[in-house]
């Protein structure tokens, strides 16, 4: 089934979001690889594509896990969460409908 993985980050934190970027999208990847990753992304702090020193609001992701827990996991093992960027994580089941 799939899951909406919804994250808020903390102030100020975009440096630490930065310096673990490569592990976040190591991770990303891989559920790409294995045909399990509908999208994701991070949400700008402004209006923009790319907000500069603003930074971001958090990120989403909707992949396919075999079970609510399974998806609560991963997301807890996200190297945002261990490098301090988020303050809260919220996982959800989804149902995509279109397209």
């Amino acid at each position: 089934m799939w899951y909406a993985i919804i994250a808020e980050d903390l102030p100020d934190t975009l440096g630490k979001r930065l310096a673990a970027r490569p592990a976040h999208l190591e991770r990303l990847h891989a559920l790409t690889e294995a045909g399990r990753l509908l999208l994701a992304g991070p949400l700008p702090a402004i209006d923009s594509p790319d907000p500069g020193p603003a930074g971001f609001a958090g990120s989403l992701i909707v992949a396919e896990f075999e079970s609510l827990a399974d998806a609560e996991a991963w997301a807890a093992a996200d190297p945002y969460t261990a490098a301090g960027v988020y303050a809260r994580v919220n996982v959800r089941p989804f149902r995509k409908t279109l397209p």
